[in-house]
């Protein structure tokens, strides 16, 4: 079975909305790096039923995904952030530069520093 690493970012967003058991295969799959053998072996399950079960799982976090977009809104998030500090950056190079404000390098260190504590 051909592993998606993607799999493992949705077992940290997803992960709570599978069954116990279905979140511990995958767990073990992904993120202990175990066969399915070393799983169905540790389980007391067959091979097969544990390819199934982590396929199952696959599914419903890869529709979760599609249905709420968590993950896809994370990433948004995050690049906006990094482009918010990188601006702020540039307007406190910018003030320091011309000798502007001292008011303006202030606002601009805590919306980086806000931006920081969102990330």
């Amino acid at each position: 079975m051909q592993k998606n690493l993607h799999v493992s970012v949705l077992l940290d967003f997803y992960g709570e909305m599978l069954t116990q058991n279905q979140r511990a295969l995958v767990g073990h799959y992904y993120n202990d790096d175990l066969s399915l053998a070393e799983i169905a072996q540790h389980e007391g399950i067959t091979r097969q039923g544990v390819r199934d079960t982590i396929k199952r799982a696959e599914i419903q976090m890869f529709e979760m995904e599609e249905r709420l977009g968590f993950i896809k809104k994370h990433r948004e998030i995050d690049s906006a952030l990094e482009q918010i500090r990188a601006a702020m950056t540039e307007i406190a190079e910018f003030n320091l530069r011309y000798g502007c404000s001292r008011e303006i390098n202030e606002r601009a260190k805590m919306v980086y520093e806000l931006t920081e504590r969102l990330n």
